[in-house]
């Protein structure tokens, strides 16, 4: 049965549509020549830190990041980031009785933004920052199922890319629910993985609930 169910953030409970506006600007570049590129790695399934390679040849991210930070700009997300269906899916699943955790590959500045964001309604909030380890590395997923108080068979983890999210979860022992959104899953929705790995596809948080009630029922 799944009793816990553990968040992606980007693209999965935060739109980074405006963080990576500010990513073009930072670079000087257009913001819809800089989507372009974006979505263009992400199709050839390519890194998507090479996008910053092909304006800035030698782009350091957490470099980057840092400076921005000391320029006074860095990055930064709230209630208005996120997507419409997470507050009453984290509703709906609390109900129900599940643990809820989020954990993505965030940096500390974030995780900060994330905890004044959610920490009223889930149990665990993690970082790739906090842990030293990073999404798609099994270490990371290794960290997850050490902070929740159940085994990884009944961890449920979502997010928005085979890649990153699907495939090492379920190396990891858990299940998985690939949600329809952001640019990554918009791309690799048709592909055979996004077709195959998942235990749930799904167009919005609020399908989980319902989801995963019918898993466990069938798991009786």
């Amino acid at each position: 049965m799944i009793r816990a169910v553990v968040f992606d953030v980007g693209e999965c409970l935060v739109d980074e549509t405006r963080e990576y506006g500010t990513w073009a600007d930072w670079l000087g570049v257009p913001r819809h020549t800089f989507h372009a590129m974006f979505g263009a790695v992400i199709a050839q399934g390519r890194d998507y830190r090479e996008v910053f390679q092909e304006f800035r040849p030698g782009f350091d991210l957490y470099e980057e990041r840092e400076r921005r930070a000391a320029a006074g700009q860095p990055e930064t997300f709230g209630e208005e980031d996120l997507y419409a269906d997470v507050r009453p899916a984290l509703g709906k699943l609390r109900a129900a009785g599940l643990w809820l955790g989020i954990a993505g590959n965030q940096t500390v500045r974030a995780g900060r933004i994330l905890r004044d964001l959610f920490s009223s309604d889930v149990d665990l909030i993690g970082t790739s920052d906090d842990w030293g380890a990073a999404k798609p590395d099994l270490e990371f997923f290794k960290r997850v199922a050490e902070a929740v108080p159940f085994d990884s068979d009944e961890i449920l983890y979502v997010g928005d890319r085979c890649d990153n999210d699907i495939r090492p979860a379920r190396e990891a022992g858990m299940h998985s629910a690939l949600v329809r959104r952001g640019p990554w899953a918009t791309i690799q929705w048709a592909s055979v993985e996004a077709r195959e790995l998942p235990t749930f596809r799904v167009q919005s948080l609020l399908e989980l609930p319902l989801a995963i009630a019918g898993f466990n029922d069938s798991a009786r």
